[in-house]
């Protein structure tokens, strides 16, 4: 099953659902800065903020990145892993940049499947191929708490309900 979301007001698709509340994490791999590589069983008992979205080189996809850093710097035992098609080499350049050390910014590059496993790759439309806009936020036993698919790809995730998954 798909779910449908908008890209300036045009409906698209993408590839599945996110993981449905209560349900535990898929397990999941990506890519470093360094190049190394992250695998989700690394994660076991923190509370994880996974920020999804199509590419840092767009306003609203660095915003997400620059407002979890800032909030994240108060969440005990949590980490904020930022997830786009974007190379590390150019994650790694932008938070630099920013100055944001409260995030990890994570690439699915070599990682096709991380997409089709959250049900966030995008099916059509100029975005075909990259990552939808989308929060997980999983409790450090491994459940999911809260997931949003924004419904429109240039609007912004509601931070607020992230967050407050993230505290419980």
């Amino acid at each position: 099953m798909m779910a449908r979301i908008t890209f300036k007001g045009n409906p698209i698709h993408t590839s599945g659902e996110l993981p449905a509340s209560g349900g535990a994490l898929p397990a999941f791999a990506l890519t470093k800065g360094d190049l190394g590589e992250l695998q989700s069983s690394e994660l076991a008992g923190k509370t994880v903020i996974l920020n999804i979205f199509p590419s840092l080189d767009t306003s609203v996809c660095a915003k997400s990145v620059r407002q979890f850093n800032q909030d994240a710097g108060a969440l005990p035992n949590s980490i904020v892993l930022c997830i786009s098609h974007d190379l590390p080499f150019a994650m790694n350049r932008f938070c630099t940049a920013e100055g944001l050390k409260n995030v990890q910014v994570l690439s699915c590059f070599r990682h096709a499947d991380f997409g089709t496993k959250f049900g966030v790759t995008i099916m059509e439309g100029p975005l075909k191929g990259l990552l939808a806009r989308a929060v997980v936020v999983v409790n450090s036993q491994g459940k999911v708490v809260h997931s949003e698919l924004v419904p429109e790809i240039a609007q912004e995730p509601d931070y607020s309900a992230a967050l407050a998954a993230a505290r419980r």
